[in-house]
């Protein structure tokens, strides 16, 4: 059967465990990824993410290579390579040749503990292209704590680092600790990165933490709206690529991937008639 025939029993499919649980992961990994978002394209971090999710792949696939769950050890290099970037500098100019540096050794490394266990090399894909139909009991609890930590701290640190996000210099002059706040926040990205990654994978995270969010800031003009329409992009596009890969037999992460970058496209035109309309 062509695997992108329609299958009339797709609204059955919805109701499955897994699908379910499915949806219940897309509600919490769109929650952490369109708060964390804005900050991301606020603090002109967006190679950062994409570096952290890659330099969490020899994390996760050392992880399979010791027996290990591979949350852990992609949690654990995402947050280590977090805190060397953020200890290489707020400003993308600063960080840029290193994080790059640090992104292809790391790259490499996981495809090397990849050829190393025949178990690590079956689990890559997954890693890469992410397996959100695979999203455990256990899994949905720990991204439902997650966000609940996620968002106390965001709560506590939002007027702080968010001005120091748009204004670094100004913050710093009325006694904004930059450097804790920009070791903090790549923190929590790290720890985005790490719920979203079975999604999407590390190769496509870009598309659920910085997408939506890049899409949410050509349609909104404050801060607070933004977050919440990156969180609403997110979700309709983790929740409709779920809807579609039912309906005509897809790999769920590639269809949410093209709904994210089709609302991104879609606002930058409207952006850009709108400004050929001004001028």
């Amino acid at each position: 059967m062509n695997s992108f025939s329609y299958d009339p029993a797709w609204a059955e499919t919805l109701t499955t465990p897994f699908m379910l649980n499915a949806a219940l992961a897309g509600l919490c990994i769109a929650v952490a990824a369109g708060v964390v978002g804005y900050f991301t394209i606020a603090r002109h971090s967006t190679f950062a993410a994409h570096a952290i999710a890659h330099i969490g792949l020899p994390g996760a696939t050392g992880a399979v290579l010791l027996g290990l769950p591979v949350a852990v050890g992609l949690g654990g290099f995402a947050l280590g390579g977090a805190l060397v970037i953020a200890a290489l500098g707020k400003r993308a100019s600063e960080r840029e040749i290193a994080t790059g540096t640090v992104l292809a050794f790391a790259t490499g490394l996981g495809l090397f503990f990849a050829r190393m266990s025949s178990s690590a090399s079956q689990q890559l894909q997954s890693i890469l292209f992410g397996s959100i139909l695979t999203i455990t009991d256990d899994q949905i609890i720990g991204f439902a704590v997650f966000d609940a930590i996620l968002l106390a701290v965001i709560t506590v640190i939002y007027r702080p680092l968010l001005f120091s996000s748009l204004d670094e210099q100004v913050a710093q002059a009325k006694g904004v600790p930059i450097g804790i706040m920009n070791a903090l926040f790549m923190a929590i990205l790290a720890g985005v990165i790490t719920i979203a990654v079975p999604a999407v994978g590390t190769l496509l995270i870009f598309a659920l933490v910085v997408t939506p969010a890049a899409t949410a800031t050509i349609v909104t003009t404050t801060p607070l709206r933004a977050i919440l329409v990156s969180t609403a992009l997110c979700l309709v596009s983790i929740w409709g690529g779920l809807v579609i890969a039912a309906m005509f037999p897809a790999p769920p992460s590639f269809v949410i991937v093209t709904l994210s970058t089709l609302f991104w496209g879609i606002a930058k035109g409207i952006e850009s008639l709108r400004h050929h309309s001004a001028a």
